[in-house]
């Protein structure tokens, strides 16, 4: 009985013990891939164009040079006749005017050769205004006294900086994503020396004028009934209660006719709730897979549309982090892929319905197919748990990654909002985020306003903003009609002025920072 005992001890040891090496084998293989990829997101290549074999063509094709490809049909030079002129006359010396064996003095020609460059000249000046003043010259008592003409308006009460000074630092920082000390120290070069502390005050007493119109572009968007939406972390170097560290998370939430920032100190669904709290019609939010918009549906009446690009960048990272998974992994992609090629044909032919409604068929096709083939490879043993894991994160995400069969307005993927990250990105990293909580809010707000401008309507944000802050200026404090600065209720007329590249009637402003000095 006691061999009896000791042999079923040690076989169950023995099992044990296969058990625990089966898992430290898997334990390791899981690291190995985490290995390589995070080796990939370091030292790879950043782009997520397949390079795997199973997708190269056999016969590698020429690549295309670059540059503009040969017989295609140029645009000719650019056209700058909007632009000032300044005509300067050149004349040849009097000597050389003088024939070198007679010394006869030459006739003039009738005409002139006439030439072009293009020239940008940056300066600093002073504005001095000279306000005339007027004393009566009778004794009525209805006269007031001195007569004054009256000053300049100002954004800032006593501020010396004029406008063109803060249209300049609002797009160098929130536009082109300069920090604010290398534009500073660029401006030495021109002998303009302004103080760190007088442009950071400055900006501070700036921000509240352009809260009415954010709020807005906010109100806007939430009639529209289709978004994207993303978020990424952004840095705020000030200490709050209740938080730990510094990181922060800018969302954006972008429609047809606005791109808004959000910067809240979390992640959670809170700050997507908070936002789509007063929603007006039905809206389908194109998004990743987060927890976060996943609990927005729940509380609130959307729907939402999955990114198809996160789920082909799941099957890249699983070739990438298993080797062994390579050739069917680049199955699933081209797969994916093929189903971009039939929307984008789908859509081409819209506006004929006999096209589009064959090409719609193979789509749907192609989607019914994706659908069985996952379900059976769901089904197979032998498929390696990280595979599968791919698979069931695909089945539960369906339905919101078909939402765009049935309505083709819908995008696939969810690219528009994560290229409306682009510039911030690059700001994030050149000057690490912001110093305070209400630099943060500040930085939201312009975001929100310039991307707008530029990427929604295409308008010259130089333009917009010295309008507005010249409107600011003369009321002391933000418009209350806003409909002249709003792209969607302005005039067709002042839209086209303000356009980007357009034939503006208003010339565009200098690039000369004024100082005033009344």
């Amino acid at each position: 009985m006691q061999l009896k005992w000791d042999a079923q001890y040690w076989q169950k040891q023995h099992q044990r013990a296969l058990s625990r090496e089966t898992e430290l084998k898997g334990q390791i293989e899981r690291l190995r891939a985490q290995v390589r990829n995070l080796r990939q997101r370091v030292f790879g290549r950043k782009t997520e164009k397949s390079t795997a074999h199973s997708e190269q063509h056999s016969q590698p094709e020429a690549k295309r040079p670059r540059g503009q490809q040969w017989g295609s049909v140029g645009h000719g030079r650019v056209d700058f006749s909007h632009l000032p002129v300044r005509v300067e006359d050149h004349d040849v010396s009097e000597a050389e005017r003088r024939c070198p064996r007679c010394g006869k003095a030459a006739t003039v020609f009738p005409g002139t050769e006439e030439s072009e460059v293009i020239e940008i000249e940056v300066q600093a000046y002073r504005r001095v205004i000279r306000r005339k003043r007027y004393r009566p010259s009778c004794r009525c008592e209805d006269w007031p006294g001195i007569l004054t003409a009256p000053g300049p308006a100002r954004l800032i009460p006593k501020g010396i900086l004029g406008i063109s000074v803060w249209v300049e630092i609002l797009l160098n920082k929130y536009l082109y994503a300069q920090p604010t000390n290398r534009l500073l120290r660029s401006w030495t070069s021109i002998g303009f020396t302004p103080s760190q502390g007088t442009i950071i005050g400055g900006l501070k007493h700036l921000a509240p004028l352009f809260t009415p119109v954010v709020a807005a572009l906010q109100a806007q968007q939430l009639t529209e009934g289709l978004c994207h939406a993303d978020e990424t972390s952004w840095r705020v170097f000030e200490s709050i209660d209740g938080k730990v560290g510094h990181r922060w998370y800018l969302w954006v939430i972008r429609s047809t006719s606005a791109i808004v920032y959000v910067m809240a100190p979390g992640r959670g669904a809170d700050v997507p709730l908070a936002y789509f709290s007063q929603l007006l019609v039905q809206t389908v939010v194109v998004c990743d897979r987060y927890a976060a918009y996943k609990k927005l549906a729940r509380l609130i009446d959307l729907l939402l549309a999955f990114c198809w690009a996160h789920v082909r960048r799941d099957f890249l990272t699983l070739a990438r982090s298993y080797p062994d998974t390579e050739a069917w992994a680049m199955g699933w992609v081209q797969r994916i892929g093929t189903l971009y090629h039939l929307n984008d044909v789908r859509l081409a032919v819209r506006d004929d319905p006999a096209r589009f409604a064959e090409h719609d068929r193979q789509l749907r096709v192609h989607l019914e197919q994706m659908s069985a083939d996952r379900s059976i490879q769901r089904a197979d043993a032998r498929l390696p748990p990280a595979a599968h894991k791919v698979l069931v994160s695909l089945q539960n995400h369906w339905e919101g990654l078909t939402v765009f069969v049935d309505r083709p307005e819908i995008a696939m993927d969810n690219n528009r909002a994560e290229s409306a990250l682009r510039n911030e990105v690059l700001g994030r990293k050149a000057y690490y985020g912001s110093g305070s909580v209400w630099a943060a809010h500040l930085a939201g707000s312009l975001f929100s306003l310039l991307m707008t401008l530029v990427h929604c309507w295409q308008i010259n944000p130089r333009l917009w903003l010295t309008q507005y802050l010249q409107a600011c200026a003369e009321h002391g404090h933000p418009p209350t009609d806003l409909s002249p600065f709003l792209p969607w209720t302005m005039s067709a007329q002042r839209l086209a002025a303000l356009r980007l590249g357009g034939d503006s009637p208003t010339a565009p402003p200098p690039t000369d920072i004024a100082v005033d000095t009344s």
